[in-house]
């Protein structure tokens, strides 16, 4: 049986939400991740179950099947191929990409998509840091350090974004916090929690620590 792009958009919803243990996700959880009504997505919920990616309880919510998991991970695989292919070889910005690829996403072709793997040269990391799984469903997984948690005089490498919005990808930029930064914590403001860091062992800027609480790192 056929799934739609709107379904396929539900189950990776319900797979971001879930996370790693695929817990069950209550119905207005997805509703705000969707952005629609509740009484949207039990109708939505009780066709993905008909369907065999689902597994529906109502009051209670939902969680994938390994059916619904894996195109899940498949969908995430797609959108991850595209944005890569986008930065790497036709110069969109890290902070253009992601509308871009959610259209492409839905393209149902295995073997176009095994081919712009091959292409691409099995990239394991998309431009945002984000681990790319490959045709069996397998990914690395970062370790979810973020800059907010080194202490003072620690290094790090920037090695991802939790956030991924044009505005924040834009300040980054501009910043010059992308990835593969090195930055060294000088001092932690009491205040707020910010933090002075020397960026590449030469500029100092503050980072606010809502912004350092949305940067992977792996310590040096």
């Amino acid at each position: 049986m056929p799934i739609s792009p709107t379904e396929e958009n539900y189950l990776k919803a319900i797979f971001k939400l879930s996370g790693k243990n695929n817990d069950t996700v209550a119905t207005n959880a997805i509703a705000a991740a969707m952005n629609t009504a509740a009484a949207s997505v039990t109708d939505m919920l009780k066709r993905l179950t008909e369907k065999g990616y689902v597994l529906y309880e109502k009051y209670k919510g939902a969680c994938l099947s390994q059916k619904g998991k894996s195109a899940a991970i498949q969908l995430i695989r797609k959108h991850r191929l595209w944005e890569t292919f986008m930065f790497d070889k036709l110069n969109f910005s890290w902070d253009e990409v992601h509308v871009v690829a959610e259209q492409l996403e839905h393209i149902q072709s295995q073997k176009l998509i095994d081919h712009l793997d091959a292409f691409l040269g099995f990239p394991k990391f998309d431009p945002h840091g984000d681990p790319i799984p490959d045709k069996h469903g397998n990914f690395e997984q970062h370790l979810s350090v973020f800059l907010s948690q080194l202490k003072t005089q620690e290094k790090a490498v920037i090695v991802g974004v939790n956030e991924h919005s044009s505005p924040f990808l834009q300040y980054l930029e501009q910043s010059n916090l992308v990835l593969g930064t090195t930055v060294e914590v000088l001092s932690i403001f009491e205040y707020d929690q910010s933090l002075l860091v020397k960026i590449d062992a030469t500029t100092q800027i503050t980072v606010t620590h809502k912004v350092a609480q949305n940067l992977y790192i792996k310590q040096i």
